[in-house]
This record gives C-alpha cells, structure tokens and sequence, in this order.
C-alpha cells in the first residue's frame, strides 16, 4: 500500500474526531483544519475506493460484533431456545442434536422446508426438533401462531401437533383463525378447550418469547434455524441441515 493510502484515512479520521474533542483540545488550529478539509475531500475524489474500503470494514466488524452478540444469546437463552416446554418437541426427545426452527404459517419458504424436516425425522432417529412460532408476516400468521401454540398446550406428546402443522401449514392459501382451527378439528383437536386456550395470556407469552429470542439471534425472516451453535437464516435445503446436523454432531467444522 502506498505511503499516500495511508496518510490520508488518518487524516480523515483526525478530521472527523477532531469536532469530538472538548474545548481546549483541539490539535489543528481552524485555517489548518481547513486545509486538511480541501486535503482530504480532494483525495477522496480522486480516490472513491478508499470509502468503499472503509464501508467494507465497518461492515465486517459489525457482523463480527453480531455474530459474538448470537453466539452470547446461544449461550444465555439456551435452556429457552432448546429445552422451553412451551414448545412442540417432535423426534427423538432425547436426541443429541437439537435443531429449532422459527416458523411463520404464511412463509411459503416454510411450507417447502417442511418437507426437509419431515425427511430428517424420518432418517435420523437420534435428532430432537423444536418447532417455535415466528409470526412475522401478518396478522393472519398471530392468529395461526396463536392456535398452533394453544394445540401445543392441549397435546404435549406433539403427535396431534405435528398432523395440525402438516394440515396447516401444507395447505394452499392464506393462514388465519378460521383455517387454524379448522386444521385442529382435522386433528381431533378439543375446540372448546382451544378457543379459550388460544387468547390466554401464557400464549401470546409464548409468541413475544418466541419473537424476543430471534431477534436476539439476528433472525429477520422464516425459516430460521438454529443447529447446535449454527444460526441459519433462509430455506437452505435438506443437504445444508443434513451438513450442519452431522457437524454439531461431531463437534467440527469437516466430519
């Protein structure tokens, strides 16, 4: 990197700093600043790169400081994001590997990577699944989330949970209450029990956790996972969970 390449971003970080100061402080007298100013300000004219550089950097270590963030909330909430029994539990209980989807009834992604979970609990028999309502698309997607949640509560064993998730979230067509329930009649579902159940306040408390703990894990959107220590944003397909289960797994990057 040349001398020039190096002078002048310490100048500009001087420049910005500079105003920071408090009075008495200061390093450069006004008709100096100025100078630096034009030095400056000429530079970055001739040379535009440097600010894409310095964005670049500026970015990677915010994704640095997040990732540390996600990787502390991994750590804090684990016994939220892995072990709440407020949440459907669906394979092996007492797996060792958990993998927790966040989910939204109206994410067309999910209804696809439903089909990669389903195929998981199918052909590993040592996975636990954690499915959390994530409903972030609507106010169709709170009242699902809220049925979903309130089906939860009246079948802890998951089995009646997982036929009305498949029938929920497998249809076409928008989710809201009216489908929702229709889902847990389908399921042999006590629609009593489940009206009053679902505007309970320990619902819409399993809703706001729920939403708490992926924003805390930088999740903006559905399906999201998180895979051991792995957080994985998107519909990634079954041969990346597959990946990413056989490393927590092992405990390595390459197993």
């Amino acid at each position: 990197m040349s001398l020039s390449r190096l002078i002048f971003p310490a100048l500009l970080a001087s420049t910005l700093v500079t105003p920071a100061m408090s009075a008495g402080t200061e390093s450069f007298s006004p008709a100096q600043r100025s100078e630096i100013e034009t030095i400056v300000k000429s530079y970055l004219i001739a040379h535009p790169e440097v600010i894409e550089e310095v964005i670049t950097e500026l970015s990677n270590r915010q994704a640095d400081d997040d990732a540390k963030k996600h990787e502390a909330t991994l750590t804090d909430k684990a016994d939220a994001i892995f072990k709440s029994p407020k949440d459907a539990v669906l394979g092996n209980k007492d797996g060792d590997v958990t993998m927790v989807e966040f989910f939204d009834y109206n994410c067309g992604y999910c209804k696809r990577a439903m089909r990669d979970m389903l195929t998981l609990l199918e052909t590993d028999p040592k996975l636990k699944v954690v499915l959390k309502e994530f409903p972030v698309l609507g106010s169709g997607s709170i009242e699902a989330a809220q049925v979903a949640v309130a089906v939860h509560m009246q079948d802890p064993t998951g089995k009646k949970y997982l036929e009305f998730h498949q029938n929920l979230l497998g249809a076409r067509g928008a989710s809201d209450k009216a489908r929702a329930i229709a889902a847990a009649k389908d399921a042999g579902l006590d629609l009593v029990k489940l009206q009053k159940d679902m505007t309970s306040p320990e619902v819409m408390a399993v809703l706001k956790e729920n939403i708490k703990l992926a924003e805390s894990l930088g999740m903006n959107g559905t399906p999201s996972y998180v895979v051991g220590k792995h957080i994985i944003g998107g519909a990634v397909g079954l041969e990346e969970l597959k990946e990413k289960i056989s490393q927590s797994r092992c405990g390595k990057d390459s197993c």
